[in-house]
């Protein structure tokens, strides 16, 4: 696929500034992994989780990282939060503060092995209004070599950037999805009503015009921004790569879904065939380079590509911060691998310094020697016991 250079579009200038945490004040499980039971109050500030491989840590992030849309960071199906052996379905909830305000949150399994949200104990129709609310982002030790293997993961990844600028991509991404699967299953059944299939053209053209746009924006904006930073960490040069990328940066949003709606329906023999749709931001790259080394991020240590995911998201934390008044709340799993320790310090300085909430896990407590009286210290032992 080429590569194509990011057109950059203005963002609305959110109203509110200042400095406006948002932050998990209290977190409570239910039946969630290792935890039958556990109740966390903690500060608006940094949380370092510090415990032995295997104590509950992540189950810990995880657990957050229900309180946004989709599957979670370990994109785990709706039963394996499960407790083994337990005695219900897993729910989390928290109190936070988001933008001024504070609020209730609640997830987890419920009838049907369908996820239900609720927003200060009201019942939500899906999850897009969690990404309303607050916007949180992760970074595990899985993620290290994000920009050498597969898109899918690298286009998850964007998606959740996006949702902190565009709270209605969610919802976009999940009717994009819907049609996708749908269309996908009429080729291959075969004699679908032409009907049918234009419903569903018209549907992913609308969709995925939304999503490419809202795509290229932040890019865009992540691009300018991590060019702008002064630190030890390395410069990303961010672009997309795909058909629809191309001629988004090519022609108008009208005239955008339009060609989609064509390419779609001149391509369906080929679909049916192939089993697949070849057209579509579902098909699309997020692209990076190391400005300095002017390199391709793809051929780069698992060290140096860590480094440059970092750059990325405190570029993401500093721009949100900037439009919603509040930076996402982060949550950095084993974060003190591949980070040297000018690196790891300035990326603690800098988080504290945008009065960001991050929860940071790690086995040796001396990785945190940085945020020393700056962040909430939890020891996490073996069984999931967590303590002050």
């Amino acid at each position: 696929m080429t590569a194509v250079p990011a057109r950059i579009v203005p963002f609305p200038t959110a109203a509110a500034r200042g400095e406006v945490r948002a932050a998990v004040l209290r977190l409570d499980l239910s039946e969630f992994r290792c935890y039958a039971n556990l109740r966390l109050d903690v500060p608006a500030g940094p949380v370092a989780l510090v415990g032995p491989n295997g104590a509950g840590k992540t189950n810990l992030l995880e657990a957050i990282s229900f309180l946004a849309p989709g599957r979670g960071m370990r994109r785990a199906r709706i039963h394996e939060p499960d407790r083994a052996g337990g005695a219900g379905p897993w729910a989390v909830s928290a109190e936070l503060r988001c933008g001024g305000e504070e609020l209730r949150i609640g997830t987890g399994r419920g009838e049907g092995d369908k996820r239900v949200v609720r927003i200060d104990g009201k019942p939500q129709r899906g999850q897009a209004e969690l990404a309303r609310r607050l916007a949180i982002v992760w970074l595990m030790p899985e993620m290290d070599r994000l920009f050498a293997e597969g898109a899918s993961a690298r286009r998850r990844f964007l998606d959740r950037l996006v949702y902190g600028f565009d709270s209605e991509h969610a919802g976009q991404v999940a009717a994009y999805e819907h049609s996708l699967r749908e269309r996908a299953r009429l080729l291959a059944e075969g004699g679908a009503d032409p009907a049918w299939l234009c419903a569903l053209e018209e549907s992913l053209a609308r969709h995925g015009t939304v999503i490419a746009i809202a795509r290229a924006q932040t890019v865009a904006r992540l691009d300018r921004a991590a060019r702008a930073a002064v630190g030890p960490f390395p410069t990303p040069a961010l672009s997309l790569a795909g058909e629809i990328e191309r001629l988004c940066a090519e022609m108008p949003a009208l005239a955008l879904e339009e060609r989609a709606r064509e390419i779609l329906a001149a391509n369906r023999a080929a679909d049916a065939e192939s089993g697949t749709t070849a057209f579509g931001p579902h098909r699309g790259d997020l692209v990076a380079h190391w400005v300095q080394k002017d390199a391709p991020a793809a051929r780069l240590s698992t060290g140096e590509q860590k480094a440059l995911l970092v750059s990325l998201v405190l570029a993401y934390a500093r721009e949100l911060a900037a439009e919603r008044g509040a930076p996402p709340i982060l949550l950095l799993d084993e974060i003190a691998a591949h980070l040297d320790p000018v690196r790891r310090t300035h990326l603690f300085d800098e988080l504290v310094a945008l009065g960001a909430q991050f929860w940071a896990t790690g086995a040796d407590e001396d990785a945190f020697a940085p945020l020393a009286g700056r962040a909430h210290m939890l020891r996490v032992a073996a069984g999931g016991a967590v303590s002050a």
